[in-house]
């Protein structure tokens, strides 16, 4: 299982909100985050999840491809985080 997966089901985090996370992310990354944020996950295991999501996108491919979820959005997501370095 992908570990961004894995790490938000520890946490009770339901399929719907999981796939509403990596829908967000696909269209708005910044907003992802805010929704991540907003999942209730204690302190010490969200700074270490929000780093893997910034800093591997194959994760989020992986995790998307998973979920089932149109990858093509992902590259555009990508391309708007890379824009804004």
């Amino acid at each position: 299982m992908n570990p961004i997966i894995q790490t938000l089901k520890e946490h009770n985090v339901s399929d719907e909100q999981i796939a509403e996370v990596f829908q967000t992310l696909t269209q708005n990354p910044f907003a992802a985050m805010a929704t991540i944020q907003s999942l209730g996950i204690p302190q010490e295991k969200l700074q270490p999840l929000m780093m893997l999501v910034m800093s591997n996108p194959a994760l989020i491919k992986e995790a998307v491809e998973e979920l089932g979820l149109d990858f093509s959005k992902v590259e555009e997501a990508k391309a708007k985080l890379d824009e804004n370095k």
